[in-house]
């Protein structure tokens, strides 16, 4: 990362270094993305363990797996509520205290019952730290670093996924399934512990209409800039809006454009298939030629999740200097060319599965393709929706616009996982790699059409270009 941040509007040409309490607001970032993606990688190991455990049937799987989805949905709903009125800080604190409560309930869950209820409660804590953590990220960081700090969420989410896989490897066998859950509970933990120094935006101290308190943080984390002359450019911002929005405002004709760049964002980044090709990703790995479950869990932690950590990495290294656009724009091609790449070798597979002792020629191309899929999402899609999200909305409805976009997410994600297998059963697998693929395509129109760049550019400069025609 780089460090320095560039100089604001009226505060002259000089440039700022990254101070301590910046490197703060980046470890809270990075602590809320890493308890998402532990969880969501962790339960793919503990439901063998799981289902033996309780003697579940198919649907009570489901049912195990799919709460998170649904308490991620109310918690993202519930944490634009929860960051307008209790700021953006504590709203990060009381996720990672419920996160590390739901965690808990998992490991000691004496039945069925009791351990969904600790899975919707992860999922309500990750549904906040969801819109609490890039929606701080993005209030907190310099202008020409945003992207990279809100980025960092993303990158968080890979490593706690890469994490959670290689804890699979070694802890997936019989009862360990309860130390998989509950060794959550250290990042939920860690996540409170830093949010109980980390400082409070700026932004929403305005809001409350605490100048002194925001003078005072405004000077913590950026010492070098004209602190009043920044403080005045929040207030103009927030001026006209003495009192606090209500969820009906979000759909005014004025925030149009950027709800429809953020819901769109949303839905393109599940409906490409990210979550199917990772559920998938065990069969592809067998359709190829790796025979035992120690080679699909090694092929699967390097070629999903390790490719995934490394790839995040290209966004928070170009976000900020190429632009969200052109990530997006190339991460699109790169998605389609690999999923329509996929659909072929299905259909290969399809014809002649199972024949070779090892890898077939057309399991192979899928492997590759897999790959190249998960590093065009991991620099695009993944990271950049985030960014923009979190950017494209005023400051008076930035907590319940980016609530909203982040409920539409998650929603989407339950749809795509919910409906996948049957859609498979319908048109079968290879037609359903190609319509992923069509998405991406329709995807790429509409990031072309719609979406506009927003690097370098102030959130009160953001919000002034949607009076723009």
């Amino acid at each position: 990362m780089s460090n320095t941040a560039d100089a604001l509007p009226g505060s002259g040409a000089r440039t700022e270094h990254v101070t301590p309490w910046l490197w703060v607001v980046v470890v809270v970032v990075i602590f809320a993305g890493a308890l998402f993606g532990y969880d969501q990688g962790v339960i793919s190991g503990a439901l063998a363990g799981i289902k033996h455990s309780f003697s579940l049937s198919t649907f009570m799987v489901q049912v195990v797996t799919s709460w998170v989805t649904l308490g991620a949905l109310a918690g993202s709903l519930l944490g634009g509520a929860v960051g307008d009125w209790l700021g953006r800080e504590r709203s990060l604190l009381f996720g990672g205290g419920l996160f590390a409560v739901g965690s808990a309930v998992q490991y000691l869950a004496p039945d069925v019952a009791v351990l969904v209820g600790g899975r919707f409660t992860v999922g309500l804590a990750v549904g906040v730290a969801a819109v609490a953590a890039p929606l701080y990220a993005s209030e907190l960081a310099p202008a020409n670093l945003r992207g990279r700090f809100i980025s960092c969420y993303q990158l968080a989410i890979t490593a706690g996924i890469f994490f959670a896989y290689l804890v699979n490897a070694r802890l997936s066998a019989g009862e360990n399934w309860r130390l998989m859950l509950g060794a959550a509970a250290a990042p939920g933990l860690a996540l409170f512990i830093m949010a109980l120094i980390a400082p409070e935006s700026p932004r929403w101290l305005m809001m409350k209409h605490r100048r002194g308190a925001a003078a005072e943080v405004t000077h913590k984390i950026q010492p070098g800039i004209d602190v009043e002359t920044r403080l005045n450019e929040i207030d103009i911002s927030l001026r006209k809006d003495q009192t606090a929005a209500r969820w009906s405002e979000i759909f005014a004709r004025e925030w149009r454009r950027p709800l429809l760049v953020a819901i769109g964002l949303a839905v393109f980044q599940q409906i490409t298939g990210i979550n199917a090709i990772i559920y998938y990703a065990n069969q592809i790995f067998a359709s190829a030629g790796f025979a035992t479950e120690e080679a699909r869990a090694t092929v699967t932690t390097w070629a999903i999740g390790g490719v995934n950590v490394v790839a995040t990495l290209i966004a928070i290294a170009f976000i900020d200097r190429i632009g969200r656009r052109v990530l997006l724009l190339a991460g699109l091609i790169g998605m389609g060319t690999s999923l329509a790449v996929v659909g072929v070798a299905f259909h290969f597979m399809g014809t002649d599965s199972g024949q070779a002792a090892g890898p077939s020629a057309a399991g192979v191309v899928t492997v590759a393709a897999l790959v190249v899929f998960i590093t065009s999402f991991a620099f695009s899609l993944g990271p950049v929706t985030w960014t923009v999200i979190n950017e494209v909305f005023p400051a008076r409805i930035r907590g319940r616009g980016v609530a909203l976009a982040t409920a539409i997410n998650w929603g989407s994600a339950y749809l795509v996982s919910q409906f996948f297998l049957s859609v498979v059963e319908a048109i079968g697998s290879s037609m359903t790699f190609f319509l992923f693929a069509l998405f991406c395509v329709l995807g790429w129109l509409w990031v072309y059409r719609s979406v506009p760049e927003t690097k370098q550019q102030t959130l009160e400069q953001i919000q002034l270009m949607w009076a723009k025609p």
